[in-house]
Parts: structure tokens; sequence; C-alpha cells
């Protein structure tokens, strides 16, 4: 006799039997289609996007460094072919960082005259010391000319007339490249910095300056003199380390999924040990006895629920073992996020690059009117702003236009920020939806594993593609939303935070909070969703009605399971990074010389550590992705399975005999009646 229907309430009907459901529904119709339309209409925008920035950027200019005019240093073809090099003239009055407001891409110094050269300077001279060198033997001046912006037979010029005009450095100082730019030397030697082993010059303007002023002086560029040699030694460690890197993360890999396939031995184990060591934990502070009791009285109320999530997830890594292509799938999702963050960055970098170079009146004067205004660097010696402003410059800034394309790159950049966020989480909807379409053939197979289908991944992942584009679009569309929403919110932060009050601050602050927690909701809500959509083939409006009704009449069960699963996929990537961790310390340390030899003369032996640390937990996050789709598919599926049969013959469970077991149980009857 079929159960009696229960009336409708707020949480939906109950389902009921149906004799010709046999798991995923194989005759279905392609679901919100409206949406699949918009979205493939945003692709092609968002390559037609690709395309025009393509024609009208030019990466060259992220590629190749230019000098003060916007000319390319290094790039074939040119005048400055041979020139690969970028020298800045005075340092030292980059010492001001009012002159780096004026630009939107700043050069290493924006006030000072930079030009293309083939070589850095390799000693110290100053033009007033040309001058008087000259007389004496020309090749100083030779020498010293290339550094100039214009070659001159002889140093005419006073320093004076130089300063004025700009067209030589008043002084030079020993240099060494780095991506393509000239910095200063800088050396340490008995604790004391110095440039070129001197610790004291001349400027060239008749003032002694010493090394710790230049470096003061070349602040912007001191961080990346830093990194270099940091750079160096890391680049140093990672090529000696780099196979043991691989081994450590193919162990992290089988670990992983060793790990997922135990999981049907250990997973009670693993919870029970771990709570009593949080109850003893608790017993040794006194304040904390009340929470310790309701921990316990906790456990004991749950203990049945707790019971059937621990089922569950030796149900799962059942499933797994069953299918085990389901674990070759976080490769096709890292693929398709690959190609999309590629994308997404080459068209923001084509936009970026788009337009003719820009420039900037750029003065030593605070009170020049002209300051910050467009100017022409090839008349601009003849206009009215050089003669107002003396020693004002028109250096280059940054590239743009006056056309309607140029007008509106700051919005394509929005636009290819929105188009990517929605594409990403998309793939992810994709692969959430495939994984559970497969799960979902496993679970409702009456006879395991007899009555799985074969290649249930891939036709799950053609029917979602073929079907249901629009509605995955749909649920990506509204978590990109969010996203972008959080995006501006920290843009507009960043640019008022100087301006803004305790108030605003704090409004900011809860708005922050608020879309934090509204984008954790509607994950939570899409994958279950998809999981609907993957086994009834309906819209995504009414999966999703439909799984948040099957949840809020389950809404008990529901908590206990997903904390008792994100406890033990936590404790499982803790686990998986640890070990690996543990024997990469004892590797790179030297803790092993018995029995195995490790990698020889590390500079820092804790940056193969990290990386080894975070890529293992990476892998196992990949992994455990897998397993956590499995655990919220086969959850809605026993969900379902009591909602629609009754263990009898005519309405048979489809649940294993493990989970039948514990359902037949009286205390589990009395609670299900």
């Amino acid at each position: 006799m079929a159960k009696k229907r229960e009336p409708p309430s707020s949480k939906g009907y109950p389902r009921t039997f149906d004799p010709n459901f046999k798991g995923p529904v194989a005759k279905r119709s392609c679901t919100d289609v409206l949406c699949c339309i918009i979205f493939i209409l945003f692709i092609i925008a968002y390559i037609l996007l690709g395309l025009v920035a393509w024609v009208h950027g030019d990466p060259r200019r992220v590629a190749y460094p230019t000098d003060s005019k916007g000319h390319f240093c290094g790039q074939k073809g040119t005048p400055n072919e041979l020139k690969c090099m970028v020298h800045h003239f005075e340092l030292v009055v980059c010492t001001s960082k009012s002159w780096l407001s004026h630009v939107e891409f700043p050069p290493l110094c924006s006030f000072s005259s930079q030009i293309c050269v083939s070589k850095c300077p390799e000693k110290f001279l100053t033009y007033m010391e040309i001058q008087f060198r000259y007389r004496t033997n020309k090749h100083y001046w030779m020498y010293y000319s290339q550094f100039c912006k214009s070659p001159f037979v002889k140093p005419a010029k006073t320093v004076t007339q130089v300063l004025l005009d700009d067209d030589c450095p008043i002084a030079i100082f020993p240099s060494k490249p780095f991506l393509q730019r000239c910095f200063p030397d800088f050396t340490t030697k008995n604790g004391t910095l110095t440039v070129g082993n001197k610790t004291i010059f001349e400027d060239g303007s008749g003032k002694t300056r010493n090394a710790v002023e230049l470096r003061t002086a070349a602040n912007r560029v001191n961080k990346i003199l830093d990194a270099r040699a940091i750079g160096m030694k890391v680049f140093e460690d990672y090529a000696t380390t780099w196979y043991w890197i691989l081994i450590g993360l193919t162990i992290a890999m089988l670990l992983s999924w060793l790990f997922v396939i135990l999981l049907r031995f250990t997973a009670g184990f693993l919870f029970w040990v771990f709570m009593v060591g949080v109850i003893g934990i608790i017993g040794y502070v006194i304040i904390l006895c009340l929470l310790e009791v309701f921990i316990i009285l906790m456990l004991i109320f749950l203990r049945e629920r707790i019971r059937i999530s621990i089922a569950l997830l030796k149900e799962g890594s059942k499933a797994i073992g069953y299918l085990p292509t389901t674990l070759i799938y976080p490769v096709l999702t890292f693929i398709f996020l690959s190609i999309c963050i590629a994308y997404w960055a080459v068209t923001a970098i084509y936009l970026a690059t788009s337009g003719v170079p820009i420039y900037k009146v750029i003065s030593p004067e605070r009170t020049c009117k002209h300051e910050n205004t467009t100017c022409n660097p090839e008349i601009f010696n003849t206009t009215e702003i050089a003669r107002v402003c003396p020693g004002a410059q028109c250096n280059f800034a940054f590239y743009g236009g006056k056309s309607l394309y140029h007008q509106y790159v700051p919005t394509f950049q929005m636009f290819n920020l929105f188009v990517f966020l929605w594409l990403i989480n998309f793939v992810i909807a994709l692969g959430q939806c495939a994984l559970a379409g497969a799960f979902a053939s496993y679970y409702w197979a009456l006879k395991k594993p007899d009555d799985i289908p074969q290649y249930p991944v891939f036709t799950a992942f053609g029917r979602a593609i073929r079907y249901h584009t629009g509605s995955l679009a749909f649920g990506s569309l509204i978590l990109a939303l969010i996203q972008m929403f959080k995006l501006v919110l920290e843009y507009l932060d960043h640019r008022l935070k100087e301006a803004q009050n305790n108030i605003s601050k704090f409004l900011q602050c809860c708005l922050k909070c608020c879309f934090w927690c509204l984008e954790k909701v509607v994950k939570f809500f899409n994958r279950n969703a998809y999981v609907m959509i993957a086994i009834y083939g309906k819209n995504f409006c009414r999966s999703a009605r439909d799984a948040f009704n099957l949840l809020m009449r389950n809404v008990l069960k529901v908590a206990v399971m997903d904390k008792v699963t994100d406890f033990v996929l936590i404790l499982g990537k803790i686990l998986v990074a640890g070990c690996i961790g543990v024997l990469a310390f004892l590797l790179f340390t030297h803790r092993l010389p018995t029995m195995i030899e490790g990698p020889t003369s590390l500079n820092y032996y804790w940056v193969p550590l990290l990386t080894v640390i975070i890529g293992s937990y990476l892998v196992a996050h990949g992994f455990f992705s897998v397993y956590a789709m499995c655990i919220d598919t086969i959850f809605i599926c026993f969900l379902e399975d009591i909602e629609r049969n009754d263990g009898s013959a005519e309405r048979p469970y489809y649940m294993s005999q493990s989970l039948l077991k514990i359902l037949n149980e009286p205390s589990m009857q009395t609670k299900k009646h």
C-alpha cells in the first residue's frame, strides 16, 4: 500500500514512489534556454573583445622597457635595437614621491629622464670631471657620451645648461643590469653599504653624497634589488630540488587516493578518536566544563545521525572505488580553468597596452601651473611651458587615446573581469553536475556494481553540456555577480581608505561580511541544485527549490552530515600535507642520510619545503573535492530514497546494506515513524 501523501507545507511535498524511476532521468529536454542564449552571446562578445584588444593592444609595451619618450629599448628594427637596457639620469631626484602621482603606469622614477643604452655604467664619473679630463684624454668623453640623449662632439655645455636641457646625466654610478634596467651596484662590506666599493662620492652638482642617500633615492628600486639576490637563490634551490618536489607531489596524490579508498574502513574511527581527544583537551580547562557537557550531550543526542553520516562517508569511498575515473576529472577542470585564466590575463594585458603614448608635464617646482598637463615631446622645448617652468620635462606617462574605443577601455576591463568570473564558476558548476550525475548513477543502481551504467562520468558530462548549459550558466551567473560586487567593494575600500571615517569603515566591513556569507550560502545551495539537475533534469530554479525543500525537511541530518564531512576532509588534507611535509623536512635538512641522500647546498630549505606542503595540500584538495561531491550526491539520493521507498519487496531501498542495517534498527524505525 502506497504511503499517504503529507499535506503541503513551507518545506514542500515529500517524494512519492515512482515505479519508473531508476536513477538519473534519461529522457530530458533543454533547461533555462534564455540564460543559455545570453551566456553564448556573452562568450561571443568576449571573443570579439579579445580580437579587438589584440588589434589595438601591444604587449611589447610590457615586455620591453621604454625611455622617457615612450620608445622601446631592444626592439628589433628600431634605432634602439642594440640598446636593450634603460638608464636613469638622476636617481637622487626620486626621493620625492610626489612625482609618482602624475602617471598611471609610472616608470621606476618618473621625473628622472631615462634613455636606452647598450650597457650599464661601470664606473663613477661626473660631467664636471669629464670636462677637465676631456682636455687630456678624449676617450673619457666617448665613454660618457653614450649615456646622453644625443651624441655631442665635446662637453661644451655648463653643468647648469646640462641640468636645464636634460641632455646628459650630471653623474653616472656603477650599475648592474636587472630586468633590462640599470640599477646601482649596491654591496655591503663589513656592515657598510657601498656603491662600486665607495661609500662617499660626488653627485655631479658639487655635493658629496653617500651610498645610503643613493639607496634612499632609489627606494622604489631597492625592493627589486633586494629581491634579485633572494630570487636567484630561490631559483637555484628550485633547480636543485625540482625532481624531489615532483616526487613529493606524486606521493601526495597516491596518499590522497589511498585515504579516500580507506575511508570505508576508518571514517568512524577517525571521527570518534578526534572527538575523544577534543573532550579530553577541554576537560583540562575548568571554565570550559559547560562546553564539554554540551558537546557530550550533543554527541549522545545525535549519535544515530552521526552513525548515518559516517556510513555515508564509507559509502562515498566505496562509490569512488567503483568509479575511479571520477578522480581524473579534476585534471579536466584544471585544464578548463587554466584556459579561462590565460585568456583573461592576455586580454587584460592587450587592453592595458591599447592606445598611443601619452606624455605629461612633470616639473621639479610644485608651483608650475602646467604640471600634469598633456604635452608633445617633439616641440616641448619651444613651447611657453619650457620658459615659464624651468626644468620641466615632457615625459612618457601611460598609453591611451581620445577615440571611442580608448574611452571605454576601463569598461572593457570590467567586462573582461565579469565574464572571467562567470566562466570560472561555470567550469566549476559543470564539474559538479557531471560528477553528481555519475555518483547518482551509482546510488540508484539496485545491484551494485552490476547495474551501474557504462561510462557514467562521460554520460553525465554529455547530459550536462547538451541539456543544462543554461541552468549551469544561471547558477554561475548568480555567483559571478556576488563576486563582482565583492571586488568592487574591495576596490572602493582601497581607493577611499584614507578618506573614510569610522562609521564608513564599519559599514564597509558589514557589507564585506554580508557578501562573504551570501557567497557561501549560494555556493552551498548551488551544489545541491546541480545534484537535482543531474538526477531529474529540471531547470535551475525548480531544482534549487526542490533541493532546498528536501534539505529543510531533513535539516538536522544536513547539519550533522555537513560538519562530519568537513571534519574528515580537513583532517585528510592535513594528514596528507603533514606527512609529505615531514618527509620533505627530513630530506631537505639532511636528517635521512642513512636512508636516502637529499639535495645539498640549499640556500633556503623552507622554499621547496613550503612548495611541497602547499602543493600536497592542493593535490589533496583536488581529490577530496571529488569525494565531497560524491558525499553530497549520495546524501541527497539517500534522503530521496527514504521518502520514495519503504524497504518492502515492491518498493526496495537502493541504499547499501550498511545504511540499510542502521535504518532498520528499532531506534531508527521509531524516529522514522
